[in-house]
Parts: C-alpha cells; sequence; structure tokens
C-alpha cells in the first residue's frame, strides 16, 4: 500500500486580532494587538502537519489569485507538500479566517470561504492519479459537502482508507459516514452526529459506539485536557 497521504480540503489566511473581551452584538472594541496574518485552513492545517512528521502529502484545493493565496502555496510547499493540485481560481478570493482571540485565550472566528466554496469534482478528476496512488485521504468540512462524499467515494472505489475531521460541526448524510475509515470529532462534534451526550467516559463511549453502528470502524474522540479516546471493535481505550 502506499505511504502518501492526499488531503483534500480548505487553504484559508487567518487574520488574528487580540482584545480584552470578544464584542457583544452592537459593540466595537479596541484591538489591544496589531492584526498578524497566519497561514491556516483546516485541510492546509492537515497537510503541513502530516508533511511536518515525515509524510509524503499533496493537497488538492483552490485559492485566489492574490497576494494570500500566494502567499499559503508558499507555506504548504515550505512544509515539504505537493502543491500541484492546488488551483489558483481567478473567479473568487483566497479563503480568510476573521479571528478573535481575548485575554483568555477563548476566540470567536468567522470564516469567508472565498475560493474553498469551488473545490468540485473537477478538482478531483484532475487530481485522480494522485488521490487513486494514495494510501490514505484526508478530509475535513471546509469544502462543499457534495465534495467531500464524491472524494470519499472515489477512494472507497480505489481501496484508499479515509480520515475525516468533522469540522466545522454539522450534521452529516449516512452516505457520507459509511465511507470513512476513521472519524476524528471533537466532542460537540460527537454529539452532534450521534445524538447523545459526550462527556463522561462511558458517554464518550456510547456515542462513539453509535458513530461506529452508522458504519465506521474506527472512532476517536479528541477531549481537549482530557486527551482523546479511541473506539473501535477491539474496545475503547482513553
Amino acid at each position: 500500500m502506499s505511504s502518501r497521504i492526499v488531503v483534500v480540503g480548505s487553504l484559508n489566511m487567518d487574520l488574528v486580532v487580540r482584545a480584552a473581551h470578544i464584542p457583544r452584538p452592537g459593540e466595537t472594541v479596541i484591538a489591544s494587538s496589531d492584526m498578524q496574518r497566519f497561514p491556516g485552513g483546516k485541510g492546509a492545517n492537515q497537510a503541513c502537519a502530516a508533511a511536518r512528521l515525515g509524510a509524503s502529502v499533496g493537497m488538492v484545493g483552490r485559492v485566489g489569485e492574490d497576494d494570500f493565496g500566494a502567499a499559503l502555496i508558499e507555506s504548504i510547499a515550505g512544509a515539504g507538500v505537493d502543491t500541484r493540485h492546488v488551483l489558483r481560481d481567478p473567479a473568487a478570493p483566497t479563503g480568510v479566517g476573521l479571528i478573535v482571540v481575548d485575554e483568555k485565550g477563548q476566540n470567536s472566528i468567522v470564516v469567508s470561504s472565498g475560493a474553498n466554496a469551488r473545490v468540485g469534482e473537477a478538482d478531483l478528476a484532475a487530481a485522480g492519479d494522485l488521490i487513486e496512488g494514495a494510501g490514505l485521504l484526508v478530509l475535513q468540512l471546509e469544502i462543499p459537502l457534495t465534495t467531500v462524499i464524491a472524494a470519499a467515494r472515489w477512494a472507497r472505489e480505489h481501496g484508499v482508507r479515509t480520515i475525516l475531521n468533522p469540522a466545522p460541526a454539522r450534521e452529516l448524510p449516512a452516505e457520507l459516514l459509511a465511507l470513512i475509515d476513521i472519524l476524528i470529532p471533537n466532542e460537540t462534534e460527537a454529539a452532534m452526529l450521534s445524538g447523545r451526550n459526550v462527556g463522561t467516559d462511558d458517554e464518550v463511549h456510547e456515542a462513539a459506539s453509535s458513530l461506529r453502528r452508522m458504519g465506521v470502524p474506527t472512532v476517536i474522540i479528541t477531549r481537549g485536557s482530557a486527551g482523546c479516546s479511541l473506539v473501535t471493535q477491539a474496545g475503547v481505550s482513553h
């Protein structure tokens, strides 16, 4: 089996300011720091993390024909990611994350999808050889859901294992869950997808077992400071 990882997903430029508190509706707050710019996007973050850990990684996605797009491609390429299938889209700007961080470290984020919203099945077809030759396909939900489903279906048809980080949180069709080999939700996402409370170890096990009954063989629920819980046919470990 190939050791190559392919990430199909989002690339965003994160624009971050710090403030004493996150603004309430209608409130204007003066930032306590100058705006900072960080390469991001859940897909690009996945690709960079895997590449920095030594994997051979290819990325499929879109950015705009603007300075942010050029900077994002340069950033992930610098981490060792193959960017041949990151398209410069002339019809949409690069995706942007607008982030306010308060003095306690809590944040509020608004994402403007831009070119990420235009990642489609044509992008998958153009990267078909890359995906078909991969050992692992990694997905998230910052691109159109129809594209995520199509990518997972393509992977299943070619014997490629799939990982889905179901973020941002949303309800997902049974069709998609049945195509995923490893699902990695946080507690909020696991609760939404399973329809169960998630907090205690027992609740985590019940929620993960429910997701496994939907067709996902392996569920890893991330739990912040409590670590994570792995649930498979062999049992559960925290």
